[in-house]
């Protein structure tokens, strides 16, 4: 118990010093923990909270992207056009 609470911590804080892998480092420890304590399967647990972690990190980024185009392109054609002469 004391091994899976300093691992959810150190993945925790990893999570926080690094966004960019924060998806699969947080899936991991919330699906190690749950992993561990429906059956003892942490370390399936945190494999499957990792893949699914990194695909939300992915879909969110693409969201953040999509967005931002969106943005652009709204304040592009609302904004005023360049006069060409």
């Amino acid at each position: 118990m004391k091994l899976m609470f300093a691992m959810t911590a150190a993945a925790a804080l990893a999570a926080a010093a690094a966004p960019a892998s924060a998806g699969c480092l947080t899936g991991a420890a919330v699906g190690g923990t749950a992993g561990h304590f429906a059956g003892h399967h942490a370390i399936l647990g945190a494999a499957a909270g990792c893949a699914y972690g990194h695909h939300r990190a992915v879909v969110a980024k693409r969201q953040a992207a999509a967005a931002a185009a969106a943005q652009r392109n709204a304040s592009y054609q609302h904004g005023a056009a360049p006069v060409h002469q």
